[in-house]
C-alpha cells in the first residue's frame, strides 16, 4: 500500500507566472492557483498539477556536465514532434544544442528559466 499519492511537481524558477504560463500553454492546461511567488497548472481532470515557486536566486542547470547536472526534466509526448518542436520554440523554448535522442525520437530544449524538457514521439 502507498504511504502517499503524488499532490504536483514543483519546479524553482525567476518568474513562476511566466513559466507556468509556457507549461499551460504547451499542455492546454490552465491556471489553477496564481500568486507572484507561486503558479499552479493542472489538467482538467486535476490528477497531475505542475507548479513553480520563485527563486530569486535561481540559477538554470547546465546539462550535460556532471558538476552541475540537470537533476530533473519533463518528458512530454507529442503526436508530432516536427509541429510540436515549432510550437514550443514559438513559445519561447531553446533546443539544447546537446542531442543524445533526435535518432530515438525525442528532442531536447530549455525551457525559458533554462529547465530542460524533451518532447518525445
Amino acid at each position: 500500500m502507498a504511504i502517499g499519492t503524488l499532490s504536483e511537481v514543483v519546479l524553482d524558477c525567476p518568474d513562476p507566472v511566466a513559466l507556468g504560463g509556457f507549461y499551460a500553454k504547451i499542455l492546454d492546461w490552465k491556471v489553477v492557483h496564481k500568486a507572484d511567488d507561486w503558479v499552479t497548472i493542472s489538467g482538467d481532470d486535476g490528477e497531475i498539477k505542475l507548479a513553480f515557486q520563485l527563486a530569486p536566486d535561481y540559477k538554470p542547470p547546465v546539462w550535460p556536465d556532471a558538476e552541475h547536472p540537470q537533476q530533473f526534466h519533463l518528458d512530454i509526448r507529442v503526436p508530432d514532434l516536427e509541429k510540436g518542436t515549432a510550437e514550443v520554440l514559438a513559445l519561447g523554448a531553446v533546443k539544447h544544442h546537446h542531442q543524445p535522442g533526435q535518432e530515438d525520437g525525442f528532442v531536447v530544449f530549455l525551457d525559458p528559466a533554462g529547465h530542460p524538457f524533451c518532447l518525445v514521439d
